[in-house]
């Protein structure tokens, strides 16, 4: 068995594993172009998408044998409401270390989900370390956001799903913070057609995926960047992610989008298309809309709608 057949494999199991616990999104056609597929994972358990590779994550765990005292993550909102709900269903203990500069409304919708949280004195810069040091106190075990097996297979459903409801695609787009989704996105997508185009795509402004395709080894940017897409404000795409898109190539491309153009994507979404999607989950739009996709039939996974609504009224003000 083939490296890409293993873990496509791995990617279906977690679909039975998390069919119970999931929705299955729907794909949905656009007046914007004929040939144009959405997955709008707004839509999902939580807002996003994240919740494909928690509860595989969660589940595996559980399944696992010893059961864990509890689970920790750390997460700007999308993880942490995804880590939540796994936990909660399952009847574990969770802990979520969140930035103390997060979207609030991501940071309540994790509480309301049963979790403690921690933002007092987290940073992006100190997370990881105080991550460690609440680890070791509380003898719980991490969900990582996306430098896991498991997760990476979980979120993998999300363009296998897509794939099986529009099997004729060309390209396949998904947004790119720490590599997860985009990921399980090329396992998926190349185990259905070794020649579909593969293609992560992020801001501008928070271009270290970008980087490490070009220099083929993983690239850090020097600080946690500022851009409207607070999903994927990585300093650098994790281990595994790496082997999976650049290692193994399959990942055929990396494209950046501007702030004005994530903007664009955010108002042409909400506008015309009546999607809420987050500025992070408008990425793969943008590079639709402003002409960064191969040509060919497109589906873009929009990963997430949980805006900060204050950030989406100043975008969608008349001007």
């Amino acid at each position: 068995m083939t490296y890409l057949d293993e873990h496509a494999e791995q990617v279906s199991q977690a679909a039975e594993r998390v069919r119970s616990h999931v929705r299955r999104t729907p794909v949905l056609t656009t007046d914007l172009d004929p040939d144009l597929r959405l997955k709008p994972e707004c839509f999902q358990v939580t807002g996003s998408f994240k919740p494909r590779g928690a509860f595989n994550a969660v589940l595996s765990l559980v399944d696992g044998g010893a059961r864990p005292a509890g689970v920790i993550a750390v997460s700007s909102g999308n993880h942490a409401q995804a880590v939540a709900l796994a936990a909660a269903t399952v009847g574990l203990a969770a802990l979520i270390l969140i930035p103390e500069d997060a979207n609030p409304a991501k940071v309540a919708a994790t509480r309301a989900l049963g979790a403690e949280v921690i933002q007092e004195g987290i940073t992006f810069a100190n997370r990881e370390q105080r991550l460690r040091e609440v680890m070791a106190e509380r003898g719980f075990t991490l969900v990582h956001p996306f430098d896991d097996w498991n997760v990476i297979h979980g979120q993998g459903t999300a363009a296998r799903e897509l794939l099986e409801d529009e099997p004729d695609l060309d390209v396949v787009a998904a947004p790119v913070g720490g590599g997860g989704l985009l990921a399980g996105t090329a396992i998926s997508s190349k185990r259905h057609n070794a020649k579909l185009k593969v293609v992560g795509v992020e801001p501008a402004a928070a271009d270290d995926a970008y980087r490490t395709w070009k220099a083929g080894r993983i690239q850090v940017l020097a600080s946690s960047p500022r851009t409207l897409a607070d999903g994927v404000r990585t300093t650098a795409i994790g281990a595994r992610n790496f082997e999976v898109m650049f290692e193994h190539r399959l990942v055929d491309e990396i494209v950046t989008v501007t702030e004005d153009e994530i903007a664009g994507a955010v108002q042409v979404a909400w506008s015309r298309m009546h999607l809420a999607l987050e500025p992070t989950g408008a990425l793969p739009l943008a590079a639709k809309l402003y002409g960064k996709l191969p040509r060919g039939r497109a589906g873009l996974i929009l990963s997430g709608g949980n805006a900060n609504l204050q950030t989406v009224a100043t975008l969608l003000a008349p001007r």
